[in-house]
């Protein structure tokens, strides 16, 4: 055989592995996307919050409906078996990562649909009829700035009976199967809703879009879509509204479980060990969880003490942050204006000092409102994502119940988190990634709320937690994280009741009672979501500290923050891996 035969047949050979690999890539990218589209379809409420594209907006799915679950369920064993069929040996690693994430994302669908959580279809804020009357702000996702746009949320208002009805024949199988809501929480639902059967319908939350029309509308457009909102009111949503609360009300709250935790129902140990593993993408138990969390509260109130010494009180921790909330120096605000105009400032302090930090800025721009009055009362602070294709910007919701409450002890924290450099940094970058849109829109809980809460403790190199207030405030937010480790895990895998809970929020983290109440009613309605917080940001801590000691001079913090973001959201297991190769890499 000759050389030049040789080379020849090795030239082939190359070539067919070149061909392989790339077909492999292409029919990776494909399924990647058909995937995403089709989950997109069966949830069109999630598309409009992902992608804001007017094929979704006019649209509601009845997910909670057994057809529909059966649909998801299809989509996932057809996606698992077309993954499967793709050989990963041939595909590069980043397509090797696109493959992992995806088993990863179907395997934690597949172990969900367990657990029958459609059967509990609403929480204490209400569910799908407050959500849906809130768009109606036109301040959030649902887009109201043309005609056509009333036109499609119209639409969209109009599936909510069929959604009703489906919630209460829901409902009422949970009865009979023992998966209900804790009874608290199903009365603590009552208020939301039952603002939804007002029966003006000026005066009624599903006014809000006929109140937010532009003055641009001609008149016979402004008329017309006035009418249009009227009669669907009046014929289709009051009524099913009316019949839906009636429900809640006088069959199902009665019949509402005693029990705190989930794992007061049939399978609920099951149901909690899953909801841990998602939320925290480790193999941590409830009881190792729970020995962390009580490790974390004691470190952090010994800085607090120090921050009580500081201001020569006498007492303990538990009373100084008893007293340090009642101060009135900290209360300076007399209008929201004021509160959104100090978040305002901040916001531009952090835009001079983050190019010092991170390499890598979003492109959306990051807007400060404050959170609409319809769900204040039981709203938390939180970040909404800008639209990929710029029509909506990303949004910082701050909730101010009344300006002259609101303290300054927690702002600069809270904006690290919720605005930047925390969510907005890592869910604007992650969408501007070349990356198949299953990842560009994918979420984790450890990575996506351990980065925020990572963020927040960059605020000491950022000179914010030079002033005392401020650092307690951070020390604060760190010790409700630390807490939460502590009462998840007792509400769900210890027996914990809702009142020794609270008990445990107050004597720890000094907070009023009410405060305690909605944060407990929040772990209650969401299993071990809570967890991925501190989780991750430890995990982050961790491997921030371990790249320094192994790299030295040659770590920087603005590489490693890029490197963090560099991905998307992935498991905690595949950050460790990702930054252990970036460490051997520099000793090269």
């Amino acid at each position: 055989m000759t050389s030049r035969f040789i080379k020849i047949i090795l030239l082939f050979a190359v070539f067919s592995t070149s061909a392989l690999a790339a077909d492999n890539s292409k029919r990776l990218a494909d399924l990647a996307e058909r995937y995403f589209q089709a989950r997109l379809i069966l949830n069109p409420l999630e598309g409009t919050q992902i992608l804001g594209e007017a094929r979704f907006e006019d649209k509601l799915a009845i997910n909670i409906a057994p057809e529909h679950i059966g649909k998801e369920k299809a989509l996932r064993l057809q996606t698992q078996r077309a993954l499967q069929a793709i050989p990963v040996a041939a595909l590069s690693p980043a397509d090797k990562l696109t493959h992992d994430l995806l088993a990863i994302q179907l395997k934690r669908e597949e172990d969900g649909e367990r657990f029958p959580g459609h059967l509990m279809p609403i929480d204490h804020f209400g569910g799908m009829p407050v959500e849906l009357a809130q768009l109606g702000s036109g301040e959030q996702i649902q887009p109201l700035k043309t005609v056509r746009n009333f036109d499609h949320y119209l639409k969209r208002l109009q599936r909510l009976p069929a959604w009703n009805k489906q919630a209460i024949a829901n409902m009422r199988e949970g009865m009979k199967k023992g998966v209900v809501l804790p009874k608290v929480l199903a009365e603590r639902a009552l208020p939301a809703l039952k603002a939804l059967t007002e029966p003006v319908f000026e005066k009624s939350p599903f006014a809000l879009a006929v109140k937010a029309i532009p003055p641009s509308f001609s008149t016979k457009d402004r008329e017309r879509i006035t009418r249009a909102y009227q009669q669907a009111f009046s014929k289709n949503l009051l009524p099913s509204m009316n019949e839906f609360v009636k429900f809640v009300e006088t069959e199902y709250v009665p019949k509402g479980r005693a029990s705190a935790g989930i794992d007061g129902i049939p399978d609920g140990a099951a149901w909690y060990a899953h909801a841990v593993y998602s939320h925290t993408t480790t193999e941590m138990k409830p009881e190792e969880i729970h020995a962390l969390g009580l490790k974390e509260v004691a470190r952090i109130r010994g800085e607090m003490d120090k921050i009580r010494q500081h201001y020569k009180f006498e007492g303990d921790v538990t009373a100084f942050l008893k007293w340090h909330f009642e101060q009135p120096q900290f209360r300076p605000f007399k209008t929201e204006k004021e509160v959104l105009d100090a978040y305002g400032a901040l916001n531009k302090k952090l835009l001079a000092l983050l190019p010092q930090y991170f390499g890598r800025a979003p492109k959306a721009p990051l807007e400060i409102r404050a959170e609409p009055e319809l769900t204040r009362a039981t709203a938390s602070d939180h970040y909404s994502n800008p639209a990929p294709d710029g029509s909506r910007p990303g949004v910082f919701y701050a909730v101010i119940e009344d300006p002259t409450k609101y303290r300054t002890t927690g702002m600069a924290t809270l904006f690290l988190h919720e605005g930047q450099p925390g969510h907005h940094y890592h869910i604007a970058i992650q969408q501007e990634l070349a990356l198949p849109k299953f990842r560009k829109h994918g979420w984790f809980t450890a990575y996506g709320e351990g980065w925020a809460l990572y963020a927040e403790t960059l605020g000491r190199e950022f000179g914010l937690f030079d002033d005392q207030n401020a650092y307690l405030g951070h020390l604060q937010d760190a010790l409700l994280r630390a807490v939460r480790l502590v009462t998840d895990t007792g509400l769900h895998a210890k027996g914990w009741t809702r009142e020794a809970t609270m008990k445990y929020m107050m004597d720890n983290e000094g907070v009023p009672e009410a405060e305690a109440r909605r944060a407990t009613e929040r772990y209650m309605a969401w299993p071990g979501q809570a967890l991925g917080y501190k989780i991750g940001e430890l995990k982050l801590q961790q491997l921030r500290q371990r790249a320094k000691e192994k790299m030295g001079s040659k770590f920087l913090l603005k590489d490693f923050h890029d490197l963090v973001l560099s991905d998307g959201v992935v498991p905690l297991s595949v950050l460790e891996k990702k930054v252990d190769a970036w460490i051997a890499a520099s000793s090269k």
